[in-house]
């Protein structure tokens, strides 16, 4: 007789959230039972904090991950049965046009089913904000507080109601740019605009806005990103290479350009008519330039440690204070709504506006620098060095991250920086520590590196920029190899 084995219980992951939500593997940790009770008890919370304006009505909006909609409506339906109304959409959209949602439609805040920039086996759910962006840690901690107590059911529940979250974000992000000049560009084969949306939730979107096609790359519906994340990264864009490069070999007319969006369109990167890829580390130095010489915004620049050295120079060069925060969009938007801010950004991609709401916005992004290369007639690539040039900045970036073999290794690795601070980096003498979030080492040699560890896994993030590109792997090498001599 073949012996029978007994079940195990699967128990999934704490929910917990992290920088900008909960997410987790679907079916395992992330399931409809979870998302129920998440899903009801962010609108209590969500009430708690922000119902001073008098809404009883919470968004609830999704990507187009595997299961999306029905974790979607079921959210709905769990926050209707704790007694609120909901506009549920109905189709997928960026996460920035849920926020512009809740604040447009003076929402108690909106729900929103994605997991970003994350592998496909992920889903997720972030929270947002009455004010238009992701509410801070004290509130997604009220959420987890109440995780005991069960789902919330009221004893009369709320409605649900259908809408389209585009018509109202496009007519805002349209109205913040010189649309009939990018209009015009394209139309008159002055501008050619490449757009990988990596099969995420900006497909369409520059169609929507501008009311004309572009060349749109990945725009199809594909639950697995051909293997990969739909992650602005050079790994995960071959198509657009291939056409971008295409069209500079082939000797084509005009300027071209290439944008990637991530999955929930809120993180942007680009590419220059030749074919080179452009994080945000050159990105955001060309809006702030933009913005300022051009549009005449005014405000402070939030940079978070990690962005490149060329921020700060583009924002002196045109009389701009510079706030520097820990890595986390979060403190960026907590900044925005204390002060007057031009820009703020981070170096995963993430930039949003202090005339805007205060979310990462990667459509209106890609607006902006469609409209700086229309007015001054240069490609990203043209425009990155006619910076550098101006601000006499020289430097290559790059990132790294080091799996360590388990947690008690990170805490002697921290109890090293924190009591052995490093006076010298690779040869270098060391002229600043800031300790805001890791420790970052300004170099004499005007160079600096960044050593961070990850919040909820054995990892070593590092960072650096320097003249070189082998400056930059001399920095990030040292770093190696004094995590291995203290571990």
């Amino acid at each position: 007789m073949a012996a029978v084995l007994s079940p195990s219980v699967f128990v999934g992951k704490s929910i917990k959230f992290g920088t900008d939500g909960w997410r987790g593997m679907i079916a395992a940790d992330f399931t409809f039972e979870r998302v129920d009770l998440v899903a009801a008890l962010s609108a209590k919370v969500l009430e708690e904090c922000y119902g001073s304006n008098g809404s009883r009505t919470v968004i609830v909006g999704y990507d187009r991950r595997f299961l999306s909609p029905e974790f979607a409506s079921h959210a709905a339906e769990a926050v209707a049965q704790a007694g609120y109304d909901v506009l549920l959409s109905e189709c997928f959209a960026p996460t920035p046009a849920f926020s512009w949602a809740a604040h447009a439609q003076g929402a108690l805040g909106a729900i929103v089913i994605t997991a970003s920039h994350n592998p496909a086996a992920y889903s997720g759910l972030k929270v947002k904000g009455a004010f238009g962006g992701s509410v801070p840690p004290e509130v997604t901690k009220k959420v987890e507080a109440l995780i005991p107590a069960g789902k919330p059911v009221a004893g009369t529940p709320g409605t649900i109601t259908s809408f389209d979250p585009w018509p109202s974000y496009c007519e805002a992000l349209q109205g913040m740019v010189d649309i009939d000049a990018i209009r015009g560009a394209i139309a008159d084969g002055k501008l050619t605009v490449f757009a990988d949306v990596m099969h995420g939730s900006a497909a369409g979107g520059f169609e929507k806005i501008l009311g004309m096609p572009i060349h749109e790359i990945n725009g199809d519906a594909d639950p697995l990103f051909e293997g990969g994340a739909p992650e602005p990264l050079p790994k995960y864009i071959p198509k657009l290479y291939k056409a971008i490069k295409d069209r500079y070999q082939s000797g084509a007319e005009g300027l071209t350009v290439g944008i990637i969006f991530d999955g929930d369109s809120d993180r942007v990167a680009g590419m220059d008519g030749q074919g080179e890829f452009l994080s945000s580390q050159v990105l955001i130095p060309i809006l702030i330039d933009h913005l300022k010489a051009r549009r005449g915004f005014d405000g402070e620049v939030i940079k978070t440690i990690s962005g490149s050295n060329l921020m700060q120079k583009v924002a002196q060069m045109h009389g701009l204070s510079v706030h520097e925060t820990p890595i986390g969009y979060k403190y960026i938007a907590d900044r925005m709504l204390e002060t007057q801010v031009l820009i703020g950004g981070e170096e995963s991609g993430g930039i949003g506006y202090g005339h805007h709401i205060p979310e990462r916005d990667a459509l209106l992004s890609a607006l902006y620098l469609l409209e700086a290369v229309v007015k001054s007639g240069k490609d990203f690539g043209q425009l990155n060095q006619a910076l550098r040039q101006q601000t006499n900045f020289e430097g290559a970036y790059d990132r790294i991250d080091l799996p360590l073999a388990n947690m008690d290794v990170r805490a002697k690795l921290l109890d090293s920086l924190q009591n052995s601070t490093p006076k010298e980096v690779a040869g270098k003498a060391v002229s600043n520590v800031l300790s805001i979030d890791g420790y970052k080492f300004s170099l004499a040699d005007g160079s600096w590196l960044l050593i961070r560890f990850s919040g909820t896994e054995p990892v070593l993030r590092l960072y650096s920029e320097a003249a070189t590109i082998e400056d930059v792997h001399q920095n990030l090498n040292w770093a190696k190899d004094w995590a291995k001599s203290v571990s």
